[in-house]
């Protein structure tokens, strides 16, 4: 395999929205790919609905799991107000892939402040590379809402020059057999839907 500097995804989002399951799945993916990969994970208060991070770091040789400030090349945000979090720590002309879904921190459910409504016109304004993605309708399309975070993984792995067939071996290698199908459903319908 050619020389690879390493790339930095960064993914972001809220407790119970499959951030952890989904940087598996491109983890996995990653290594059958034949790269050297590590990752890094901060649950924060993720059982209560708190802000969820991990951090894959792929290449030829990658030496720490902890993406650098200023390094992130990929933005890979699970919800609106989450991807506003980390925009300080972006390279350049990063991507930004984000979930078109929006889950009320407490501070907006008690009335104390707004949600503001201009995220995705402020991204598409300031970052040429944004993708906005309805990850919740394509995983209701393939039988079930709770495959959001496979089928927004099938929306990143567009990004990447990966045989789905490696993509799809990852998912079958991380999930329980049973979940399989319906996972790999998800992940088709978004990677040709976007």
């Amino acid at each position: 395999m050619a020389e690879h500097r390493t790339t930095n995804i960064l993914m972001a989002g809220v407790g119970g929205q499959g951030v952890i399951l989904a940087s598996e799945i491109v983890s996995e993916a990653m290594m059958r790919a034949g790269y050297d990969v590590k990752k890094s994970e901060v649950h924060g208060m993720a059982q209560r609905g708190g802000s969820v991070t991990t951090q894959v770091r792929f290449g030829t040789k990658v030496y720490s799991p902890l993406i650098p400030d200023g390094e992130v090349d990929i933005l890979f945000s699970f919800e609106l107000l989450e991807t506003m979090r980390y925009l300080h720590l972006l390279r350049d002309d990063p991507i930004i892939i984000v979930n078109n879904q929006k889950i009320l921190p407490p501070s907006v459910t008690l009335g104390n402040d707004r949600y503001p409504d201009t995220i995705p016109d402020m991204l598409a304004a300031q970052y040429s590379r944004f993708h906005l993605v309805n990850a919740l309708d394509i995983a209701r399309q393939a039988g079930n809402p709770k495959a959001l975070n496979v089928a927004f993984v099938g929306a990143l792995s567009r990004h990447f020059d990966i045989p789905e067939s490696i993509w799809q071996d990852a998912i079958a290698a991380i999930l329980p057999q049973k979940l399989v199908a319906l996972n790999r459903k998800a992940f088709a319908l978004a990677r040709q839907t976007i």
